[in-house]
């Protein structure tokens, strides 16, 4: 396969190499993202004429499915990592062991959340929300939709890889197929159409089993097509030593206790926004879709942070790596502020077409606004994070973002809900209280320098000379290289 030409740290910045592969990684990406957003709006546009009540529950379901996501997530950024690094090492093996992990233990959480889904979805609602009647409605999507789970996962594994190796074509189709699936399958079993059953909900759960088929045999077929090494390569996978699992490890459990302790306090504020009015849970579930309108853009930077910051680490061009990391953050808030405009713009109509009226739509253009505010700051802190993940730092944002959540966040979302009895809108605001704060602090470990940690033998052969040569001083240097197995 084609790779990308090297930059060395002799040159000048080149703006030009910058901004090309920022569109050639971050548009792909974000337009899959984008997709996939546009099919949950569709979705929710189809159940919104099976009620308020209908909406909300599959919007706590999709919460459940957002745990599942953060439960994994901390293998997929510890993949990542290495993906991108041995990718500009040139180390396939290194590649391929790294995949082998990675899915592993990504699919011990997915099977998990499927028996959970299939097997206790009436403990699950009992979690999100008192309302027997959304209670019920969940229960019967999820025992349906737990089927899915296995097929996401997997799914997601093969296309956090491809991303990294410069592939990021492929997840592209794969999600347009998804998503054209997704609409089809639904559109036929929610209202029954075309001598189909009449399945109204279970129909949605069940046109997301169904897409998610589609979407793993697009990206079979085109890595097949393509002649893609690393993804079947079975008997590689599991050329683990012990030096190398506990490096992976090592590098993992940073983001691994990121992503869970940060889902289990997401899940602690999304039960508390769970607990309010039927119009704000229904306002809630649609504002999460707008919301994944400004993700999907954010997403496309986030796969250029880890890939062109953690390829050049990995290839030992520190200081290329250091500048672009600068660079991609400022990028992210601006595009992200002219995105967030747009939705802001049409969220008028889109708000009314999702099922929301009176009080319910006067919520949601509450929560519109107040997410525009700190969306700028928070995108901002996950580009940095995700940059920092790639060049093997995955402590440093980890340890702020588990912090702030437990120590602030948290507290300020229950008092304000069960001690004050501030409007629903005050309590939805204070869940972003702590971006101002740790964009400051993320700023400073930025200019640091010390975020760099390669794990390729190419990277720690040049990461003394960048240290020395910006005055930087590192008492632990996490950056190992990895043996090579005999």
């Amino acid at each position: 396969m084609k790779r990308m030409k090297l930059r060395t740290n002799t040159e000048k910045f080149d703006w030009n190499y910058f901004i090309r592969h920022i569109a050639i990684i971050a548009v792909p990406v974000a337009m899959q993202n984008l997709l996939t957003t546009t099919g949950s709006m569709v979705d929710t546009m189809m159940l919104a004429s099976l009620g308020e009540k209908t909406v909300g529950a599959v919007g706590l379901c999709a919460q459940f499915s957002s745990l599942m996501f953060a439960g994994y997530w901390g293998f997929v950024g510890g993949g990542m990592l290495f993906f991108a690094q041995y990718w500009g090492a040139k180390n396939d093996d290194g590649i391929t062991r790294s995949f082998g992990i990675t899915l592993s233990f990504m699919m011990t959480v997915g099977i998990v959340f499927s028996f959970l889904a299939l097997g206790a979805p009436g403990f699950i609602m009992n979690i999100y929300t008192d309302k027997p009647e959304i209670q019920q409605i969940g229960i019967s999507y999820l025992r349906i939709v737990g089927f899915a789970y296995i097929l996401q996962v997997l799914a997601m594994a093969v296309s956090a890889l491809l991303r990294s190796i410069e592939q990021v074509k492929i997840p592209l189709y794969g999600g347009m197929a998804s998503v054209a699936a997704n609409c089809f399958f639904n559109y036929l079993l929610i209202f029954g159409k075309f001598g189909f059953p009449k399945m109204g909900v279970r129909g949605a759960a069940l046109g997301t089993v169904l897409a998610g088929g589609v979407n793993l045999l697009i990206l079979l077929f085109f890595i097949l097509k393509n002649r893609i090494p690393y993804v079947l390569e079975f008997s590689k996978h599991f050329r683990w030593n012990r030096k190398f699992v506990q490096q992976y490890l090592q590098k993992c459990f940073p983001i691994i206790c990121n992503e869970v302790m940060i889902g289990v306090g997401n899940m602690m504020i999304n039960i508390v926004l769970g607990h309010q009015s039927e119009k704000a849970i229904a306002a809630v579930a649609v504002f999460r879709t707008l919301e994944g309108l400004v993700i999907a853009f954010f997403s496309g930077f986030s796969n250029a942070a880890t890939v062109l910051v953690g390829k050049e680490v990995g290839a030992g061009n520190h200081e290329i790596a250091f500048q672009r990391a600068k660079r991609l953050v400022y990028m992210c808030s601006a595009l992200i502020g002219t995105v967030y405009l747009v939705v802001f713009m049409v969220h008028n109509p889109l708000l009314h077409a999702m099922g929301l009226s009176g009080e319910s739509y006067r919520i949601g253009t509450g929560m519109m606004i107040l997410y525009g505010i700190a969306a700028l700051i928070r995108m901002g802190n996950w580009v940095q994070n995700d940059a920092y993940r790639s060049a093997g730092d995955a402590a440093f944002g980890s340890i702020m973002e588990i912090t702030f959540m437990y120590l602030m966040v948290l507290p300020c979302v229950y008092l304000s809900n069960y001690v004050f009895h501030a409007p629903f809108l005050v309590v939805f605001a204070l869940c972003y209280v702590d971006e101002p704060i740790r964009y400051i602090i993320m700023q400073c470990h930025m200019y640091s320098g010390k975020w760099l940690k390669p794990v390729s033998d190419e990277g720690v052969k040049t990461i003394g000379e960048f240290r020395q040569n910006h005055g930087i001083s590192v008492k632990n240097n996490c950056g190992l290289a990895v043996e090579k197995p005999q």
